[in-house]
């Protein structure tokens, strides 16, 4: 039931969808389930929309709001294996932020 961020690169030659390709940049692979525990127990708007079983996509211009709430969320726990899932995401999430031909996929299993 982990939810997996995948940082993909957008290549879109022309206004076609069709033409649309991702390239994967980056992962983290949430084994444990970490982030998908800390994403289902969370009352914040972002990461409260993180679907369990499906996948959420999220631009550059949303990573503002993400970095917000994976700070709030990392200052609030104190397991060593909860903060090292948050820094992750919020390392692909300022990678992101940084470069607008990029994507975040939050894919849950």
């Amino acid at each position: 039931m982990g939810v997996d961020a995948v940082l993909k690169r957008v290549d879109q030659p022309g206004t076609s969808p069709r033409r649309r390709r991702l390239t994967q940049v980056d992962v983290f692979v949430d084994d444990a389930d970490t982030f998908a525990r800390l994403c289902d127990g969370s009352a914040l708007p972002m990461l409260s929309r993180v679907d369990l079983y499906g996948t959420l996509v999220l631009t550059a211009a949303e990573m503002e709001q993400l970095l917000t709430e994976i700070d709030g969320t990392r200052s609030g726990t104190t397991g060593a294996a909860q903060r090292a899932a948050l820094d992750e995401v919020g390392r692909l999430a300022r990678i992101c932020r940084d470069d607008p031909a990029t994507e975040l996929h939050l894919e849950g299993d």
